[in-house]
């Protein structure tokens, strides 16, 4: 049975149809392909010098995509993803709006409500009719001959009043936990922030450090120039086997192979930089987003990374370093004295490094300090790993209710089912 709203019941006649994704639909409904229900037209094609910043909206495979000076259509629409990995999908044009030669347009007929259908086609998921595997597509000509329930125009409507309604409390439930994930992410740097910085004894007596990035700092803190704390290290690979190693502001030292990305691969690596676990490593290109960190693995690493290894051991916690130097001010400071003449080309090179002061305690008071940062931060982490499923939930459910609705497995509110006679009884499926 369907989790659904109380007031939503069931039809009392179901007929079977041949259509895979609604075995069963109330038993007035008819069954149509879908170009007796609309028309179908690809986009036109649109060159990358055809955009614009300002102008009329571009709607290609995957919705907007940015505006140009023409347009080819005026109206609400469902648009199909026509090509790529996204075909299929389906969005919404509106008012007067290019559609590009990715998508297809959807032109209801008579009779036909926009978002009914544009669910319904959503429904029928025309993924599964691509035509390619190098470049997957749908064709018009195969899609328009789908076949589709359709409802009478005025349960069409009541499907899309519904529709609109549910999607608004829904998405407003939906908008209300991601701004709660939003704040337990601020608060968890906020927590980082603070402590590292200044210690988790909130009462210890404190300084000025004179220094612009570190600021006040507990007493009994060290400042250093890393010349005094760091080596620098240019090591080469004797085979080139190692694994190869990437650096970002957002994850740090990671291995290229969990990158979502096409990068370039050499033939062979042998002689290329090198770095080894617990090592630093900057992105110079990228220091001034905060692209760093310390690797917990040796690797092949970019002959642009300034490898930095500790002089002493265990001067510093790894996790202690790595979140100290993420800091706002530490960030500040790679932005102020990189060179370069915009941001995409500033360079944080090993000198500049090296003449930096960093602010900092012992080993024990640095592992205590991760101790309690990683207690506090698992517990927002599990804070907006539950919201985070509550937002999944709530997602399915909105599909759910969508899906049952353009089927037929739920009656709209309003909508009185027309009686049947014998005959008619007789000569239908009852489930």
């Amino acid at each position: 049975m369907i989790d659904r709203p109380q007031e939503l019941t069931e039809y009392l006649y179901y007929k079977k149809t041949p259509i895979k994704w609604a075995l069963v639909v109330p038993s007035h409904w008819k069954i149509k392909a879908l170009k007796y229900i609309a028309k179908l037209q690809s986009g036109d094609t649109i060159r990358p010098d055809q955009f614009i910043e300002q102008g009329y909206p571009v709607f290609g495979g995957n919705g907007f995509r940015g505006f140009t000076k023409n347009y080819n259509n005026t109206g609400y629409f469902p648009l199909i993803g026509r090509q790529g990995a996204l075909c299929g999908n389906v969005n919404y044009s509106y008012g007067q709006f290019f559609a590009s030669e990715h998508a297809v347009v959807v032109y209801p007929r008579a009779n036909s409500v926009v978002t009914w259908l544009g669910e319904s086609i959503r429904m029928a998921n025309f993924n599964r009719l691509s035509q390619s595997t190098a470049q997957p597509g749908i064709s018009v000509a195969v899609v328009e001959n789908e076949h589709f329930p359709v409802p009478p125009i005025g349960e069409q409507k009541a499907i899309a009043n519904f529709i609109y309604r549910k999607n608004a409390q829904i998405d407003a439930a939906i908008s209300v936990k991601e701004q709660q994930i939003t704040l337990l992410k601020e608060r968890k740097q906020i927590l980082i922030q603070n402590v590292v910085t200044h210690g988790l004894n909130s009462d210890a007596p404190m300084r000025d450090s004179g220094v612009e990035w570190i600021g006040t700092i507990p007493k009994h803190w060290w400042i250093k120039r890393a010349k005094y704390l760091f080596q620098e290290v240019d090591e080469r690979s004797s085979y080139g086997q190692e694994e190869l190693l990437s650096v970002s502001h957002i994850t740090g030292v990671t291995p290229r192979s969990e990158k979502n990305v096409t990068m370039f691969m050499a033939e062979d690596y042998t002689g290329s930089k090198t770095c080894q676990e617990g090592d630093l490593v900057f992105n110079i290109m990228w220091a001034w987003m905060g692209a760093l960190g310390i690797s917990d693995r040796s690797g092949i690493v970019s002959s642009s990374y300034g490898i930095f290894r500790q002089a002493k051991t265990q001067a510093f916690n790894s996790q202690y370093l790595e979140m100290l130097l993420k800091t706002i001010g530490y960030i500040e400071h790679y932005n102020k004295v990189s060179t370069g003449l915009h941001s995409s080309r500033l360079r944080f090179y090993s000198h500049m490094f090296m003449a930096m002061e960093i602010g900092y305690p012992g080993w024990e008071e640095q592992s205590s300090i991760v101790d309690h940062i990683n207690r506090e931060s698992s517990k927002l982490d599990k804070t907006a790993d539950l919201l985070q499923q509550q937002i999944t939930k709530l997602k399915e459910y909105k599909a759910t209710l969508i899906n049952s609705a353009v089927t037929g497995k739920i009656k709209m509110p309003g909508v009185v089912e027309p009686a049947l006679d014998a005959s008619q009884l007789d000569a239908r499926e009852v489930c």
